[in-house]
């Protein structure tokens, strides 16, 4: 939508995600990544760590599912969401301001790790199936070669 603030953060999870279910039973997942810039030392000839960034994150339905099922403290994950501002009243009375970010798309990081894909189930039709590969194959199938001696363009280009 326009207007929103979209985010990519690529960090750490500082725990593992948080699955609950709404009253409602709708599956609801929280996590922190801490995402820390490396700074070029020019002094050390080296790099130091900069400032961490902590950002809670929350995501909804299949999504918190899966996440809950397949990320754990530690690892290092790409997070894209949109950054959501939540003004509250904490339990002294003062306002407060909290940012969290409403995830989109989440994965494992492969910079230094590997990882094994599955597709997981369709739920109630909420995920769009993906399409038929025997039938995308047989729609784009290249058609047999010609016999020796069907081509018959010689030197000359075909087309």
């Amino acid at each position: 939508m326009a207007g929103e603030t979209v985010i990519t953060v690529v960090g750490n999870l500082t725990a593992d995600p948080e699955l609950r279910f709404t009253q409602g039973g709708v599956p609801v997942v929280n996590l922190t990544i801490a995402s820390t810039a490396r700074i070029a030392d020019r002094e050390a000839g080296g790099y130091k760590d900069g400032e961490s960034l902590f950002l809670r994150a929350v995501a909804w339905r299949d999504m918190a599912e899966h996440i809950a099922a397949s990320l754990t403290k530690g690892m290092r994950a790409m997070v894209q969401g949109r950054l959501r501002q939540r003004n509250y009243q904490d339990r002294e009375g003062n306002q407060r301001t909290a940012f969290e970010l409403e995830i989109d798309e989440i994965g494992p990081s492969l910079r230094f790790a590997t990882a094994q894909v599955t597709r997981a189930a369709s739920n109630g039709g909420q995920q769009r199936p993906a399409a038929s590969a025997p039938a995308q194959e047989q729609q784009w199938a290249a058609a047999e070669p010609p016999a020796e001696g069907e081509w018959s363009h010689g030197d000359d280009t075909p087309f």
